[in-house]
């Protein structure tokens, strides 16, 4: 059983202030694997004095010495891929295929795109007016992240707070904190000053809501729900710091009769159903050109039909559970809507799957599930569910398949399948949405990732990445 009971705090694993606990579960099986210390306000407020302290001094570092510790992160991490991937696997169910080759890999992946970023990044240059621009680090950062996607996050946020010569609070979800202990210990063997990186463990109404309050911090940065990330925006416009935000999403996937249908059809379910569908940016909405709609419907059936869903422990491409018993009747609350709705149910629906095996019984497994002919009135179609299930609709213009995708609040990512290369640009540029993926092309590490409208504010990943956490200064020549 693994006690997490003590902070990354000042340099040092410290006691918390906090005596509250929880349990840690694995979906799996939805067994109990350990026990976490929750922190409190007090708990905040230190690891906030220790960033402060040590800001002083790591933000006069040069760049040299920045990317001196990341590359030696970056050697860590790599040898530290296995830990990372079964702590993954263990807390959210993500099977280790795919916790080891994704997971765990983005830290990794982030990580090498930041260095690359930061070598290319000029601190200090001179404007056409012959005035001096400098880039310095914002100052101290209360970081959140969620349970989806942990170490991908954490490495979006912490990485180029370091890189920048910021410093930085940790607050992970208080749902998968192994993967975030490793982390921690990653940091702490690649050489940072005390202080530099701080982990405090708890919810978001107690240690989320102190970070984003305290007057202390200079920047929050936050992933999560809409929901949850305007409550972050609330309670930091007192102390008037800087939001960045990277939330939901209800991604739109347009396919046109031109494209490759049956290869872009069985990407799309694939793509919909990974990590169990429970990534923000996944493409939830199928719009299929009316003329190809029927045989589209009959190829995602069949794709989903072939999805495997298994047990996480297990190599292989099968999904694994939803992540907790609350996402599990969300998914199941939302399925039940969809049918009640009057949408065709292709493939899956209620329930867990048949033939799990009798040791998975117990964890939150649910059915791939596609319903066809939905209509933008219906709730599957507007709100994002978090679990493999995919919704269709037929469109006859191509005017009309964008103001489809474009009509929803979100505007995370939105996917384009199409022969005509002219219809890509011409439909990507009218599309309202932060990243677009076109004929099963995804963006690399490195590229800016975020959203429009609901989905967030700010950007992460690479060169954009680092600028959220730099400030401007500008001054003119020197003269006697």
């Amino acid at each position: 059983m693994i006690n997490i009971d003590k902070f990354y705090i000042g340099g040092e694993w410290v006691v918390p202030a906090g005596t509250d606990t929880m349990p840690i579960l694995t979906p799996r099986d939805n067994s109990r694997v350990g026990t976490l210390t929750l922190g409190n306000a007090a708990d905040v407020d230190r690891a906030v004095a220790a960033a402060s302290r040590a800001f002083e001094t790591f933000s006069m570092t040069s760049k040299a010495e920045r990317l001196d510790l990341l590359r030696r992160m970056a050697r860590i991490t790599a040898a530290r891929m296995d830990d990372l991937a079964h702590a993954i696997t263990t807390e959210m169910g993500a099977p280790i295929t795919m916790s080891r080759d994704v997971q765990a890999d983005s830290g990794l992946g982030h990580l090498n795109a930041f260095i690359a970023a930061l070598e290319a990044l000029e601190e200090e240059e001179t404007l056409p007016n012959g005035d001096r621009l400098t880039r310095e680090p914002i100052g101290v950062c209360g970081l959140i992240t969620p349970w989806n996607w942990p170490i991908n996050q954490i490495a979006l946020k912490v990485v180029p707070a370091l890189a920048t010569g910021s410093t930085c609070v940790l607050k992970p979800s208080e749902h998968t904190p192994l993967s975030a202990q490793i982390y921690a210990e990653i940091i702490h063997e690649a050489g940072y000053p005390a202080g530099v990186f701080n982990l405090v463990h708890g919810d978001g109404p107690t240690v989320g809501a102190a970070m984003s309050r305290h007057p202390d911090v200079a920047m929050m940065s936050f992933t999560g729900s809409t929901r949850a990330g305007s409550a972050v925006s609330r309670d930091a416009a007192d102390t008037i710091k800087r939001v960045t935000l990277e939330l939901g999403g209800k991604s739109p996937n347009l396919v046109f009769a031109d494209c490759d249908l049956e290869t872009r059809i069985r990407e799309g379910v694939q793509t919909c159903f990974y990590n169990t569908g429970q990534s923000c940016d996944a493409p939830t909405r199928m719009l299929v050109e009316r003329g190809v709609y029927d045989r589209a419907v009959q190829i995602a059936r069949d794709a989903a039909r072939a999805q495997q869903v298994g047990d996480p422990l297990a190599p292989g491409d099968h999904i694994g559970p939803l992540f907790d018993g609350l996402q599990y009747d969300r998914v199941q609350a939302m399925i039940a809507k969809g049918i009640d709705e009057g949408a065709t149910l292709l493939v899956g629906g209620p329930g867990r799957p048949d033939a799990l095996a009798p040791e998975l019984q117990g964890g939150w497994f649910v059915r791939p599930t596609i319903f066809a002919d939905v209509t933008p009135d219906m709730a599957i179609w507007r709100q994002e569910i978090f679990g493999p299930v995919l919704v269709m609709t037929p469109f006859d213009t191509e005017d009309e398949a964008i103001a489809m995708a474009n009509d929803t609040e979100y505007g995370l990512a939105a996917y384009l399948q199409t022969g005509n290369e002219d219809r890509a640009r011409r439909v990507a540029r009218r599309l309202r949405a932060g990243g677009i993926h076109i004929n099963g092309r995804d963006a690399d590490y490195g590229s800016p990732f975020g959203g429009f409208k609901h989905s967030g504010i700010g950007r992460e990943g690479g060169r954009f990445g680092l600028e959220d956490y730099l400030e401007l200064k500008s001054q003119p020549p020197f003269a006697l």
